[in-house]
């Protein structure tokens, strides 16, 4: 099948990888322009771009895709994919490939629409999530459902962890939705069921203790890489890296109790986290016991 892709981030790398090992044609490879990053800040390609460019297939990275529409136009193609573009496609554009658009979007919808899917679903403490196949509308997420594939959400997995396996599923759901394309009965959605999945902000890492151990827990794992899990240590930001849950009682919600190489705080409805790794400020990320060997915390220290 002639396809266009469009996608960003890492997890559209194997989605556009099975498609050029399963034999579809991709005529061209649309992703965001290169971003400034890091310290230096110098330009950055995307995943999908250099995933594109190491399979030897065209890459164009207009800032609006609308402007590429005379394109578009010339080169018709029987199908666009879309996984994690980052741009609301215009219904011009829509209407161009004979199939339409089909998007891989990384939850069970009609749940879960918008920009951090993966990372709510963990959030939310969700048990299950997986991926759909859907036909673009000029919506957020609100097109017509094609198929789904559904995966349990292990106990201690991150929203990296996740996304790796979802990736990976949702490429093999993309071939068998193209290879079923003209039989595949498309699904409306119910709005009435729908969630949204917004983007995240720095303040979606800041740890509340009045929430339960299970609650802080669920978002640390989501929210890992960003915006993370921080709190106040002496006035400083503390973040929080691995932590578990405990059956211990009697901790005020941010109280802190401190046993040899071990670290526990106390959070809502009379629940524990015991801390696993801390990152200071201006420090990386460390093991629990090399920060209680530095700190010396006393008795009536609190975080938050």
């Amino acid at each position: 099948m002639r396809t266009i892709y469009l996608g960003t981030p890492l997890f559209a790398v194997n989605t556009l990888e099975a498609m050029v090992r399963a034999g579809h044609e991709v005529a061209a490879v649309y992703t965001q322009p290169d971003r400034p990053k890091g310290r230096g800040q110098a330009l950055a390609a995307s995943p999908v771009k250099e995933a594109a460019l190491r399979l030897n297939l065209p890459v164009r990275q207009p800032e609006k895709l609308k402007a590429d529409f005379d394109w578009l136009a010339a080169h018709a193609v029987d199908v666009m994919v879309v996984v994690g573009y980052g741009q609301l496609i215009p219904q011009s554009i829509i209407d161009l490939p004979r199939h339409g658009i089909v998007n891989v979007h990384g939850s069970l919808l009609p749940h879960y629409r918008g920009a951090a899917p993966i990372q709510w679903a963990l959030a939310n403490g969700e048990k299950t999530t997986g991926v759909t196949t859907m036909k673009i509308d000029a919506g957020l997420d609100t097109g017509d459902m094609l198929l789904k594939a559904e995966t349990a959400i292990g106990p201690e997995e991150t929203a990296p962890e996740l996304s790796a396996r979802l990736a990976v599923l949702g490429a093999d759901l993309l071939l068998r939705t193209l290879a079923a394309i003209d039989t595949i009965v498309p699904e409306k959605q119910d709005p009435e069921q729908a969630t949204l999945a917004r983007i995240l902000t720095k303040e979606d890492g800041r740890v509340s203790f009045s929430l339960t151990a299970s609650e802080i827990h669920c978002r640390a794992r989501g929210f890992e890489p960003w915006p993370g899990a921080t709190t106040l240590f002496r006035g400083q930001p503390l973040g929080l890296g691995r932590m578990k849950l405990t059956d211990r009682h009697g901790l005020a919600p941010g109280e802190l109790l401190v046993e040899p190489q071990r670290l526990y705080v106390g959070c809502g409805n009379d629940t524990v986290l015991e801390l696993l790794e801390v990152q200071p400020p201006g420090k990386k990320r460390m093991p629990v016991a090399g920060f209680l060997n530095g700190a010396r915390i006393q008795k009536e220290e609190k975080l938050g």
